[in-house]
């Protein structure tokens, strides 16, 4: 597992263009004007690859990783608001 992934720059969220959570996450985000990378793994192989390792197997959309190497997965609105309060 790369750890440049697992300690990336800024929050990196990995997820899908159709998927619903991902929508969400991404809409907080930008609603409390946070940058974040987005990644989708719908069109990047490795990136897919690395969900499934974290997720043991499973390809969980949102996967969100802070700099700090923390993880949330398929976090809700209140679990991502107490991650970065």
């Amino acid at each position: 597992m790369s750890q440049n992934r697992l300690n990336p720059d800024q929050i990196t969220l990995y997820g899908t263009n159709w998927c619903p959570d991902s929508k969400r996450s991404k809409f907080f985000f930008k609603r409390k004007g946070i940058s974040i990378k987005f990644i989708d793994i719908d069109e990047d192989p490795e990136a897919e690859v690395f969900v499934k390792e974290v997720n043991q197997g499973f390809r969980s959309s949102p996967t969100i990783i802070f700099p700090d190497g923390s993880i949330l997965v398929e976090p809700t609105d209140e679990q991502l608001a107490e991650r970065i309060s």
